[in-house]
């Protein structure tokens, strides 16, 4: 695991001459001139630029190259590291770079250059493309994503130097995209350091308070988890097992993840120390679960075996959990050596280039679901939308089922046979009217359970229902049905956008033929409206009249109609919201998922009652059905003063004064409460819903840690 460059002592500075010793340990017969080249022309470009810190820049590229260096990568790979900044900030070429360093380098660097001088309308729109161009690149050449994650882990290192919105937007998008990311990679420690580092930025009290307690814990335990480990170790010998067992401690947010999905406290946490052992092969790793059992008795259902089901990024171990000495439980992982490495490395343990960086078949393993993206979106033109797909791909809980043939296919967990079907091909997934579960025929909407075993029925009449969208669960299958709907809700309005056209046509006795003039494409352009498809289309959805067409057409034909009264919009919501490409509509933000200021928005258009606008991820923002709902999208654009209305469940330990401690913290940072419901369930919880006003989703997030830190405090979700 590469070390931590930037808290260096001064002795351990970073250097050039550090850097080639480094390569030179696990590469003797690297070319290591053009390490030396990259280092002085990076040095040379950033020369006059400083880091937040006001240390020079050129220390950034070289810690970047230092843990490409830790992660034993070729020499090209760190040549890139060092370059990575260079073409977006600085007066460097890509062409420049091509005829200094050779087309595989400039091709790393220009896919790590974000797209700076393309318009974007929003700072989302921006962060979603250029993230798209870097995965398209990283499915031809996998250096791209490393070097990427070594610039982000050394950014998340020194992140203290930002002012904290800034801190907070680069540790959610590293929490929410890169961690999953690397973990899907199979790079377990890098997973594990983004995510506490995230968590440190993102709840920095409860952060802090976790490191205190798990310190507490360790030393309590410390001369518990040495007892043993000296009787397993006794035991192997014994036995004649090879193996060595050392004791882990589980990193914070896989701590915090526990106690807010069990809904439990600290002291409730059994596992966060625990021990693994690690032995020669995989036989082993099965006798010396088997002593383990035999020994001290085993908790029923905490058994997995990733060595039979490996997980997708290939990780493989043995887990279980005992009752130890003294009652207390204990959890063992139990692997080989070449496994640990593996599920430490992921595809940067054994990758293995042709040309240009491809991969070997072991490889491609990692990267098939990319791969399968990358033709997704070439479907999926939105950015915005391509990045969600990724999410949806990089989740890690997981069923394993089988195909007819045998074959294990890997789900997220809630999947349904539609998602199946949509996992194996797209139209499968269109064509699907059925699906039988282990022999038996079940509903559409069943939910896929470990070991079972599923055959998709299709027909080539059939089509996807919206209803599916009611409880599919994964984003390709939501990306593939909304599309096919798109599809057939814009064919149908390009045919009811020509009939309502000749229509008005014939109301005034004009030909047909100027369906096809170029009369009617100058009509369709001067009302913004770049081809005749999308002319009929505006029409067919009532987005533009077909009585302004013709006023473009024929003015001195068209009688002026009068202009339809508008109704204007509440201020408090024009303030907050804008809708594009219509003006002037009601609208209103829904009480099912309130959304605010930095959510993901959407709307849906219906005649006669306006927009209702939804976060994205909201389940009744999928039910919207009929002829006359229209997707539209939303920005947020508020004002200084501007505040909505966020919905807050709290989970607490029954306790007289929580719920008066908890309105006080809320009223202490200025938060007004709107509305609160309280109850008490019988295995003494409470439950409370805080309706309150919020600027934007960083005060949200920050009223959330707080609440999170209370004493007696269970959960706290929107």
């Amino acid at each position: 695991m590469p070390v931590n460059v930037y808290n260096m002592n001064m002795s351990e500075m970073l250097s050039l001459k550090g850097l080639l010793e480094k390569v030179r340990s696990y590469k003797g017969g690297a070319d290591l001139d053009i390490l030396k080249k990259a280092y002085h022309f990076s040095s040379e470009a950033h020369c006059s630029q400083k880091r937040s810190e006001g240390s020079p820049y050129i220390k950034h590229p070289l810690a970047v190259a230092y843990i490409l260096a830790d992660m034993k990568m070729d020499v090209a790979s760190i040549s890139a590291g060092l370059l990575h900044d260079t073409v977006e900030d600085t007066l460097t070429t890509t062409d420049d770079l091509k005829g200094i360093f050779g087309k595989d380098i400039a091709f790393i660097v220009k896919s790590l250059t974000k797209l700076s001088k393309v318009e974007f309308q929003t700072k989302k729109e921006a962060q979603a493309e250029n993230f798209r161009k870097m995965l398209l690149a990283m499915s031809e050449d996998v250096r791209v994503i490393l070097i990427k994650f070594a610039d982000r882990l050394h950014n998340m290192r020194t992140l203290e130097f930002l002012p904290a919105a800034k801190q907070q937007r680069i540790a959610a998008e590293t929490l929410e995209i890169y961690a999953p990311l690397a973990n899907r990679l199979g790079i377990g420690w890098l997973r594990l350091e983004l995510e506490d580092l995230s968590f440190k930025y993102l709840m920095p009290e409860l952060y802090d308070e976790l490191i205190r307690k798990v310190a507490k814990r360790k030393e309590e335990q410390e001369s518990y988890i040495k007892e043993v480990i000296e009787l397993i170790e006794a035991k192997l010998k014994e036995e004649g097992l090879p193996g060595r067992v050392k004791g882990r401690i589980k990193h914070y947010y896989g701590i915090y993840q526990k106690m807010q999905k069990q809904r439990i406290t600290f002291d409730q946490v059994h596992d966060v120390i625990g021990l693994r052992i690690l032995t020669d092969t995989k036989s082993n790793c099965y006798a010396i679960l088997g002593l383990i059992h035999s020994l001290w008795t085993p908790i029923p259902g905490r058994f997995k075996d990733y060595i039979g089901v490996p997980k997708s990024n290939m990780y493989q171990s043995l887990h279980t959990t005992i009752i130890g000495p003294k009652g207390e439980r204990v959890e063992f992982q139990i692997r080989t050596e070449e496994m640990h490495r593996i599920s430490e490395e992921g595809i940067a343990s054994h990758w293995k280039y042709k040309e240009k960086g491809e991969f070997d078949e072991r490889n491609s393993k990692y990267i098939a679901w990319l791969r399968d993206l990358v033709q997704v979106q070439k479907e999926v033109p939105d950015a915005v939308d391509f990045l969600e797909a990724v999410k949806g791909e990089v989740v890690p809980e997981v069923v394993y089922v089988f195909t007819p043939k045998g074959e294990i296919k890997e789900m997220p967990v809630g999947s349904t046979p539609v998602d199946f079907a949509y996992g194996v091909h797209t139209q499968v997934g269109h064509r699907c009217v059925g699906a039988k579960i282990n022999g038996k025929i079940v509903p559409l909407r069943y939910i896929l359970k470990n070991g079972d075993t599923i055959e998709i029925i299709t027909s080539t009449t059939h089509g996807p229902s919206r209803d599916w969208l009611k409880f599919v669960i994964t984003q390709r299958a939501k990306t593939r049905i909304k599309q096919w709907i798109k599809q057939e809700e814009r064919s149908q309005s390009v045919e009811l956008g020509i009939k309502l056209l000749e229509t008005e046509l014939r109301k005034h006795s004009m030909s047909n033929a100027l369906m096809k003039s170029d009369e009617i494409l100058k009509a369709a352009k001067s009302l913004g409206l770049g081809s005749l498809e999308e002319l009929f289309s505006a029409v067919g959805f009532g987005k533009v009249s077909s009585h302004q067409v013709l006023n473009r057409l024929m003015p001195e034909k068209v009688t002026a109609e009068p202009e339809p009264a508008r109704q204007q919009k509440p201020l408090k919501e024009h303030k907050g919201v804008s809708i594009k490409g219509i003006d002037d509509v009601l609208y209103h933000t829904a009480k099912c998922c309130y959304p605010i200021p930095g959510d993901n928005l959407a709307g849906f258009v219906t005649v006669g009652k306006g927009v209702t606008i939804h976060r994205k991820e909201c389940p009744n923002l999928e039910k919207q059905t009929g002829a006359e709902a229209r997707l539209i999208d939303v920005d947020w654009q508020s004002a200084p003063d501007f505040t909505a209305s966020a919905r807050l469940f709290v989970e607490t330990i029954d306790k007289p004064g929580i719920l008066a401690n908890l309105s006080a913290l809320i009223s202490s940072v200025n938060i007004n409460i709107n509305h609160l419901e309280a109850s008490s369930t019988q295995d003494q919880r409470g439950l409370i819903t805080f309706i309150i006003d919020v600027r934007d989703i960083a005060q949200l997030r920050m009223i959330i840690q707080k609440i999170s830190q209370m004493e007696g405090i269970l959960r706290v979700k929107r």
